[in-house]
Protein backbone atom coordinates (compact mmCIF):
# COMPACT_ATOMS: atom_id res chain seq x y z
CA UNK A 1 0.00 0.00 0.00
CA UNK A 2 1.16 3.60 -0.64
CA UNK A 3 1.23 6.81 0.74
CA UNK A 4 -1.76 8.20 -1.10
CA UNK A 5 -3.63 4.77 -0.40
CA UNK A 6 -2.80 4.96 3.24
CA UNK A 7 -3.85 8.83 3.22
CA UNK A 8 -7.16 7.88 1.42
CA UNK A 9 -7.58 4.90 4.23
CA UNK A 10 -7.13 6.97 7.21
CA UNK A 11 -9.13 9.74 5.49
CA UNK A 12 -12.49 7.25 5.45
CA UNK A 13 -11.18 5.93 9.08
CA UNK A 14 -12.38 9.03 10.14
CA UNK A 15 -15.38 9.49 8.09
CA UNK A 16 -16.91 6.36 9.11
CA UNK A 17 -16.27 7.06 12.60
CA UNK A 18 -17.78 10.48 12.08
CA UNK A 19 -20.90 9.00 10.58
CA UNK A 20 -20.67 6.77 13.74
CA UNK A 21 -20.57 10.16 15.92
CA UNK A 22 -23.91 11.09 14.47
CA UNK A 23 -25.47 8.20 15.48
CA UNK A 24 -25.44 9.15 19.12
CA UNK A 25 -27.37 10.18 21.51
CA UNK A 26 -28.18 13.88 21.59
CA UNK A 27 -27.60 13.68 25.72
CA UNK A 28 -24.59 14.90 27.94
CA UNK A 29 -22.70 11.29 27.07
CA UNK A 30 -23.52 11.40 23.83
CA UNK A 31 -22.24 14.69 23.27
CA UNK A 32 -18.94 14.21 24.86
CA UNK A 33 -18.05 10.75 23.42
CA UNK A 34 -19.10 12.94 20.22
CA UNK A 35 -16.61 15.37 20.71
CA UNK A 36 -13.77 12.61 21.62
CA UNK A 37 -14.16 10.33 19.08
CA UNK A 38 -13.96 13.30 16.26
CA UNK A 39 -11.34 14.73 17.35
CA UNK A 40 -8.71 11.15 17.73
CA UNK A 41 -10.43 9.85 14.49
CA UNK A 42 -10.15 13.12 12.72
CA UNK A 43 -6.59 13.57 14.21
CA UNK A 44 -5.20 10.20 12.68
CA UNK A 45 -5.46 11.44 9.21
CA UNK A 46 -4.27 14.80 9.84
CA UNK A 47 -1.52 13.63 11.20
CA UNK A 48 -0.24 10.93 9.20
CA UNK A 49 -0.89 13.58 6.26
CA UNK A 50 1.86 15.33 8.18
CA UNK A 51 4.05 12.48 8.75
CA UNK A 52 4.49 12.54 4.86
CA UNK A 53 5.59 15.66 4.13
CA UNK A 54 7.88 15.66 7.31
CA UNK A 55 11.54 16.90 6.75
CA UNK A 56 13.49 14.47 8.81
CA UNK A 57 12.78 10.48 9.75
CA UNK A 58 13.21 11.44 13.48
CA UNK A 59 10.00 13.96 12.65
CA UNK A 60 8.31 11.01 10.70
CA UNK A 61 8.51 8.39 13.66
CA UNK A 62 7.43 11.22 15.68
CA UNK A 63 3.99 11.88 13.67
CA UNK A 64 3.52 7.97 13.13
CA UNK A 65 3.62 7.56 17.07
CA UNK A 66 1.31 10.34 17.30
CA UNK A 67 -0.84 8.53 14.48
CA UNK A 68 -0.81 5.46 16.99
CA UNK A 69 -1.76 6.83 20.35
CA UNK A 70 -4.85 8.18 17.82
CA UNK A 71 -5.72 5.08 16.53
CA UNK A 72 -5.56 3.68 19.86
CA UNK A 73 -7.63 6.49 21.77
CA UNK A 74 -10.54 6.35 18.97
CA UNK A 75 -10.68 2.28 19.79
CA UNK A 76 -11.17 3.05 23.47
CA UNK A 77 -13.86 5.33 22.02
CA UNK A 78 -15.79 3.45 20.22
CA UNK A 79 -15.19 0.36 22.67
CA UNK A 80 -16.89 2.57 24.89
CA UNK A 81 -19.48 3.52 22.95
CA UNK A 82 -20.43 -0.03 22.14
CA UNK A 83 -19.48 -1.49 25.93
CA UNK A 84 -22.16 1.34 27.00
CA UNK A 85 -24.89 0.13 24.30
CA UNK A 86 -25.19 3.64 22.93
CA UNK A 87 -24.18 1.74 19.46
CA UNK A 88 -24.48 -1.80 18.51
CA UNK A 89 -21.31 -3.98 18.98
CA UNK A 90 -22.05 -5.43 15.61
CA UNK A 91 -21.61 -1.50 14.04
CA UNK A 92 -18.85 -0.74 16.20
CA UNK A 93 -17.07 -4.04 15.15
CA UNK A 94 -15.90 -3.07 11.66
CA UNK A 95 -14.52 0.11 12.79
CA UNK A 96 -12.39 -1.84 15.52
CA UNK A 97 -11.38 -4.02 13.20
CA UNK A 98 -10.29 -0.98 10.98
CA UNK A 99 -8.55 0.56 13.69
CA UNK A 100 -6.85 -2.71 14.88
CA UNK A 101 -5.37 -2.99 10.69
CA UNK A 102 -4.06 0.83 10.64
CA UNK A 103 -2.53 0.18 14.18
CA UNK A 104 -0.83 -2.69 12.67
CA UNK A 105 0.66 -1.19 9.42
CA UNK A 106 1.50 1.84 11.45
CA UNK A 107 3.70 -0.15 13.97
CA UNK A 108 5.34 -2.04 11.12
CA UNK A 109 5.79 0.91 9.50
CA UNK A 110 7.76 2.52 12.17
CA UNK A 111 10.06 -0.85 12.78
CA UNK A 112 10.58 -0.75 9.39
CA UNK A 113 11.75 2.94 9.46
CA UNK A 114 13.85 2.54 12.60
CA UNK A 115 15.46 -0.60 11.02
CA UNK A 116 16.45 1.22 8.00
CA UNK A 117 17.68 4.32 9.66
CA UNK A 118 19.31 2.80 12.40
CA UNK A 119 16.89 4.71 14.81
Amino acid sequence: MDKAELQDRTKEFARRCLKLCQALPENWMGKHLRSQLFRSATSVAANYRSACSAQSIRAFLQKLGIVVEEIDESMFWIEFIADEELISQKRCQPLLQEAKELTAIFIASQKTTRRKNGK
